[in-house]
């Protein structure tokens, strides 16, 4: 049975930045890409970023590339997401998910419970 628990998500003014966890459970962590996605209300789910299981190729939605960084520590089983430059709407509950880096929820079979980011004007 594979978890993943985020923590890192909050209260944060426009412009400024947060760092949201993603931890795992399990041997297997370095051998799945991971995605971070995320969800606003009255809004789909989205494709946020990705990470390969090495650690070496990234991929991110438009809407955050040059603001937020995903990356991942595979002794710890924990990827990572750096927000910067928040904006009001990144404001939304981040997910991770297990399974690939590429947008489209069906490509991915464990998520987490998310965490809420709330960015004010």
């Amino acid at each position: 049975q594979v978890q993943l628990v985020e923590s890192g998500g909050g209260l944060v003014q426009a412009g400024g930045s947060l760092r949201l966890s993603c931890a795992a459970s399990g041997r297997t962590f370095s051998n799945y890409a991971m995605g971070w996605f995320r969800q606003a209300p009255g809004k789909e789910r989205e494709f946020v970023a990705g990470i390969s299981w090495s650690g070496d190729y990234t991929n991110y939605a438009d809407s955050v590339k040059g603001r937020f960084t995903i990356s991942r520590d595979n002794a710890k089983s924990t990827v990572y997401l750096q927000m910067n430059s928040l904006k009001p709407e990144d404001t939304a509950v981040y997910y991770c998910a297990r399974g690939s880096m590429l947008p489209g929820a069906r490509r991915y079979d464990y998520w987490g419970q998310g965490t809420q980011v709330t960015v004010s004007s």
